[in-house]
C-alpha cells in the first residue's frame, strides 16, 4: 500500500498527507459517509470533545454548501470560484454507450464526404490516414462528452453541467417546466438509452430554453420524467394526481431526493384512451405531405448526389440526354412519371406507418402522453390542466372518407406540430370518443355564416380565372379557353366548400370556431381560456356588413378566426360567451351583474 487516506480511516491528525482533492486544502477529508464516521457524533472541529454547553456539533464552513458523494475532478467537476450547487440531489453521468451513440450521429453526416474522398483518391494513405484520424476524434470527442456531461436535479432546479474547454451550466427552475419528452431512435433502442428533453419557458413571450440530455438510460429517462413533472406539480402548487386540484398550504414537498426513489405509476394508475388499429395506417395515402414522399426522396437523393459528384455527375446526365434517341427519351419520362404515381400511395402508406407505428394516447398522473414510431419512438407528455381544448384538422380527402386529425390547445408548447399531436388520421367518430373520453367533447351546433360570405369566397375563387377565359375566348384561344373553363369550375366548388366550411358556435362551455378547406380547421376551448375578442373588417367587409371575429386565448396559436361573420351576430356572440368582458362596450347594454344574468336566463 502506498499510504495515502484509502489506508486512514481515522487519522488522528487532521492534516495528514492523505489524498487531497483538486482544489482543497490539506486536511479537508472526502465528504463522503467515511468522513463523518470519523469526526464521531459528539467531536468537535479537532476531536476536542462536544462544544460547551451542549449544543450541537461544530460543523466545519467549509462543508456549510454540502459536498457531492465523489471527489471534484479536474474536468467535468466545480469549477474554481463558482457558488457551491445546493445540497439537494444526486450528481448523475450519461450512459457509457453515449460514447458510441455521439460518434455514430456525427459520423452519419460524414459518410458520404468519407466515400467520395476515398473513392475519387484512390484510398491512397493520406485519405485513409485523414478517415482514421477523424473517427478517432470522434471517438475521443464522444467520451470526453460523457466524461464531462453531469445533470442534478436539485430541490427546486435541475442543473446540467458539461464542457472541458468551454464549460457551461444549464440552470432550468422546475416550475418553469413546460414538458419532458423521451426520444428513442433506433440506434438508440439498439443501445437501450433515450434522449430526454426538458422544454421550459424562458421568460419572454413565446420564448423557451432546452436542456438535452443524450443519452441516458431507458429506465432513467422514465424516472427523469416522473421525477421533474411531479417536483414542477408540488413547486406549483398543483396535485399531479388531481387535474388542476391546488395542494394544502402546509403540504410538505420534500426534496428531490425523496421522490427519485418513488415508484413508477401502476398499470392501474394509467387509463389508456387508444390504440392504433392496422387498418388506420392506410389512411396514410389521404394525407397531401406524405402522398409527395417520393418526390422527397428524390430531391434528398439528388441532393446527395450532387455534393458527392457535382459537375461530374451534371457532365454525365447532360451527355446522356443529348446522345439519347428522342423517342426513347419521352419513353423513358413516360415510364418514370407512372412509376411515381404509383409509387405515391406505397410511400405515403410505408412512411406514414413509420412516423405512427403504435400510435397510443394514455393518461397519467394527471398527463396525457402520447407514443408512436418504430424507428425513432418518441413519447411526449402534455398536462391536462395546460390543455385548454383541441383542434380537428381535415383536408378534401380526408373529408371522402370522414377522417379527421386530432391535435391539442395548450398553453406554452413549442413545436406543436409534432408534440400537439393526440391522435394520427382517423375515423371521425373513433376521434370524436376518444376526445370525449380524454378531454371535453363540443356538444353544440355551428352558426352558418351569411351569404354575403359565400358572394366573397367565389369572386376570389372563380374572379380571376373567369376574366382570363373571356380573355382566352375573346382572342380565339382554344386550349387556354379550356384550361381556364376547367379552373373556373374547380374554383366554383372550391368556394362553395369554403363558404359550407365556416361556422362557430358556443355550448355553455367551450367555443368552437371552424374555418378552411384544403386544410379545414375546427378549433374548440374552453371558455375560460378566452381573454379577448378581437373584430375586423375589410372595406368590402364593411359595405356587407361583414367581420373576421378572432377568439383570443393564451394556447396554442393564440387566436382563433370565425371568418366572414356577421357584425351584429358576432357582437351579441362574444356578448352571449363572456358578457362581463364585451357587454361594457355596448352602447345602450346593462351592466352584466349577477341580477342582470339571473334575469337573462330567466
Amino acid at each position: 500500500m502506498d499510504g495515502h487516506d484509502e489506508n486512514h480511516r481515522c487519522p488522528d491528525d487532521p492534516g495528514h498527507s492523505g489524498w487531497v482533492a483538486p482544489g482543497g486544502a490539506p486536511g479537508d477529508l472526502p465528504g463522503g459517509p467515511a468522513a463523518g464516521a470519523c469526526r464521531g457524533p459528539a467531536s468537535g472541529p479537532a476531536g476536542e470533545g462536544p462544544p460547551p454547553g451542549g449544543g450541537p456539533p461544530h460543523e466545519d464552513p467549509r462543508d456549510a454548501g454540502g459536498r457531492s458523494d465523489a471527489p471534484r475532478e479536474w474536468w467535468g467537476g466545480q469549477e474554481a470560484g463558482a457558488p457551491a450547487p445546493p445540497a439537494a440531489g444526486h450528481v448523475r453521468r450519461l450512459s457509457p454507450r453515449s460514447m458510441v451513440v455521439g460518434p455514430i450521429n456525427q459520423l452519419r453526416g460524414l459518410l458520404l464526404p468519407i466515400a467520395a474522398g476515398l473513392v475519387v483518391g484512390g484510398f491512397n494513405a493520406w485519405v485513409l490516414a485523414a478517415t482514421g484520424a477523424t473517427v478517432v476524434a470522434l471517438l475521443v470527442g464522444g467520451f470526453v462528452t460523457w466524461r464531462t456531461t453531469r445533470y442534478e436535479v436539485t430541490g427546486d432546479r435541475l442543473e446540467i453541467r458539461r464542457g472541458l474547454v468551454r464549460r457551461s451550466r444549464r440552470t432550468i427552475p422546475l416550475e418553469r417546466v413546460r414538458g419532458v419528452d423521451v426520444t428513442s431512435t433506433l440506434l438508440h433502442r439498439l443501445l437501450g438509452v433515450a434522449v430526454v428533453r426538458i422544454e421550459a419557458a424562458a421568460g419572454s413571450a413565446g420564448a423557451t430554453e432546452d436542456g438535452k440530455l443524450d443519452a441516458v438510460e431507458t429506465a432513467e429517462a422514465d424516472r427523469l420524467r416522473r421525477v421533474l413533472l411531479h417536483r414542477r406539480a408540488v413547486l406549483t402548487g398543483r396535485s399531479p394526481g388531481a387535474d388542476g386540484e391546488p395542494l394544502a398550504q402546509d403540504a410538505p414537498t420534500g426534496t428531490a431526493e425523496e421522490h427519485e426513489g418513488a415508484p413508477a405509476p401502476s398499470e392501474d394508475d394509467t387509463v389508456t384512451h387508444f390504440t392504433m388499429p392496422r387498418s388506420w395506417y392506410l389512411y396514410g395515402v389521404l394525407s397531401l405531405g406524405y402522398l409527395l414522399t417520393p418526390f422527397a426522396v428524390l430531391a434528398t437523393l439528388f441532393g446527395m448526389v450532387q455534393q458527392a459528384a457535382g459537375e461530374v455527375f451534371a457532365d454525365h446526365v447532360v451527355d446522356w440526354v443529348t446522345g439519347s434517341d428522342r423517342g426513347f427519351l419521352m419513353v423513358s419520362a413516360v415510364v418514370f412519371a407512372g412509376a411515381l404515381v404509383l409509387l405515391m400511395p406505397v410511400f405515403a402508406v410505408v412512411s406514414y406507418s413509420l412516423t405512427h407505428w403504435g400510435f397510443t394516447l394514455k393518461e397519467r398522473d394527471g398527463s396525457l402522453v402520447a407514443e408512436r414510431g418504430l424507428f425513432t419512438r418518441r413519447s411526449v407528455t402534455l398536462e391536462k390542466r395546460r390543455i385548454r381544448g383541441y383542434e380537428l384538422l381535415d383536408n378534401p380527402l380526408e373529408r371522402t372518407r370522414r377522417t379527421v386529425r386530432l391535435r391539442a390547445i395548450v398553453t406554452g408548447l413549442g413545436d406543436t406540430a409534432n408534440r400537439a399531436v393526440l391522435l394520427p388520421i382517423g375515423r371521425r367518430e373513433r376521434v370524436e370518443a376518444v376526445v370525449d373520453r380524454a378531454l371535453a367533447l363540443y356538444r353544440g351546433r355551428l352558426d352558418r355564416h351569411p351569404r354575403a360570405a359565400l358572394y366573397r369566397r367565389l369572386t376570389r375563387s372563380v374572379g380571376p380565372f373567369a376574366l382570363a377565359l373571356g380573355a382566352a375566348l375573346a382572342l380565339d384561344l382554344t386550349w387556354p379557353a379550356w384550361v381556364f373553363g376547367g379552373l373556373v369550375v374547380l374554383g366554383a366548388l372550391v368556394g362553395v366548400d369554403r363558404y359550407r366550411s365556416l361556422g362557430h358556435g358556443y355550448d355553455g362551455e367551450r367555443v368552437s370556431v371552424r374555418s378552411g378547406s384544403l386544410r379545414r380547421s375546427q378549433a374548440t376551448v374552453e371558455r375560460s381560456a378566452v381573454i379577448g375578442w378581437t373584430w375586423t373588417q375589410t372595406l368590402f367587409q364593411r359595405r356587407s356588413s361583414l367581420a373576421d371575429l378572432q377568439v383570443t386565448v393564451g394556447a396554442g396559436a393564440g387566436g382563433y378566426t370565425a371568418q366572414d361573420a356577421s357584425l351584429a351576430g358576432s357582437v351579441a356572440f362574444a356578448a352571449r360567451v363572456t358578457p362581463e368582458m364585451v357587454r361594457p362596450f355596448l352602447v345602450g347594454a346593462e351592466p352584466s351583474g349577477p341580477g342582470n344574468r339571473e334575469r337573462e336566463q330567466g
